[in-house]
């Protein structure tokens, strides 16, 4: 067994506690939130923003699923009912409740990445075509798709993605965490970093699951009762570890100078930002002084021209707040993190965000219009 088979044997039991846990779960760079709030109600402050907005269109861009097969290779059959397998019913009953017009859907981590050869290319364009023939198929305008990818293989990945936006119309792909042992910013990933900004669709970077040395040097813990009770294996992924992995993967692609090569291509993080809005000035400053002269750009320009930034499963107003101080308003979108976290839940908290109409439409639906180009 793979070391990276090893790690999803371990964490499939750990998570399931930590999953049924977080199912409870400026209008410019650097105005915050609370700005604009005080500015909008300056005039009224009795203004109950939770009862404003109840029209506000959503669409979701960080949706999961999962079919019985790909649970299957990743050990993980007991995701069956956190209704990751559904794609019909009880998920649009879902979305209705909540006000979600659209979900954009992504497989559940780690996908096909793992699976080498001809099963994996297999594997990845069998999960593509199940949902333009399932989900997409039946329930038109409801739901949009990122593109599963055998990235063992690049080149096969470029062709996939190019495949399923050209004839399926998918939006993009997305990725899980670190593949194999390498970031996109190795020069395999070259093919697929060029096809995507050629055919000018984003790449959006998900967690995936610590290899098992990184596991065993930061995570592991002897204590019996950390390991009887699974904490370990969680702090490795939903609680800490994996939003530290897709921060340095981010880093690292601007410190090689993957946006110098690609100045086009976009990418997506999830999670709000998954902890950079925290870090965000202490890596500006620091990452500046070493990469003036090795970089195109000022190293903080990379953030405002190449990365968008999505809510998933984090309703928490003064994280959007530190986040809109970074970075502009048009470059944050809406997602929920369906099923791991309750969708009325998260649209429910937006809708109470006290912003200007203008800057809850843009989060909400049209900055994710006009990066997909698609409509509510």
């Amino acid at each position: 067994m793979t070391s990276n088979a090893n790690a999803v044997k371990r964490l499939t039991t750990g998570r399931r506690g930590f999953l049924a846990g977080t199912a409870a779960l400026g209008i410019g760079a650097g105005l915050s939130t609370h700005a604009i709030a005080s500015h909008v109600a300056a005039d009224d402050e009795t203004t109950n923003f939770s009862q404003r907005d109840q029209d506000l269109p959503f669409i979701g861009a960080e949706e999961t699923f999962s079919t019985r097969e790909l649970m299957v290779l990743n050990d993980r059959l007991f995701l069956e009912d956190t209704g990751l397998a559904e794609l019909g019913p009880r998920r649009i009953g879902a979305m209705d409740e909540a006000g979600l017009n659209v979900q954009i859907l992504s497989a559940h981590t780690p996908g096909v990445q793992n699976v080498r050869g001809q099963k994996g290319i297999d594997f990845a364009y069998r999960l593509n075509k199940l949902l333009v023939d399932g989900p997409m198929a039946t329930y038109p305008g409801r739901f949009k798709a990122f593109a599963t990818l055998p990235l063992q293989n690049p080149e096969a990945s470029a062709d996939e993605l190019e495949r399923t936006v050209r004839e399926d119309g998918f939006l993009g792909c997305l990725t899980n965490g670190i593949i194999g042992k390498k970031f996109l910013d190795h020069p395999d990933f070259e093919p697929l970093l060029a096809r995507a900004e050629a055919l000018d669709v984003p790449i959006y970077i998900h967690p995936g699951l610590p290899p098992e040395e990184v596991f065993d040097i930061y995570y592991s813990n002897m204590r019996p009762e950390y390991q009887k009770e699974f904490q370990d294996q969680v702090l490795s992924i939903s609680a800490y570890g994996w939003h530290q992995e897709v921060v340095t993967q981010c880093l690292r692609m601007i410190t090689s100078g993957v946006f110098d090569r690609h100045p086009k291509l976009q990418i997506i993080i999830g999670h709000m930002g998954e902890g950079l809005p925290f870090f965000y000035e202490r890596v500006v400053e620091k990452m500046s002084e070493v990469t003036e002269k090795s970089l195109d750009k000022p190293f903080e320009q990379y953030f405002h021209d190449n990365f968008w930034f999505t809510t998933s499963a984090f309703p928490q107003t003064e994280l959007l707040d530190l986040l809109l101080k970074h970075v502009s308003v048009d470059r944050v979108m809406f997602a929920t993190d369906y099923p791991f976290a309750d969708m009325k839940t998260q649209t429910d908290w937006f809708r109470g965000v006290a912003l200007p109409r203008e800057a809850k439409e843009k989060i909400a639906f049209r900055n994710a219009e006009k990066l997909f180009g698609i409509k509510v």
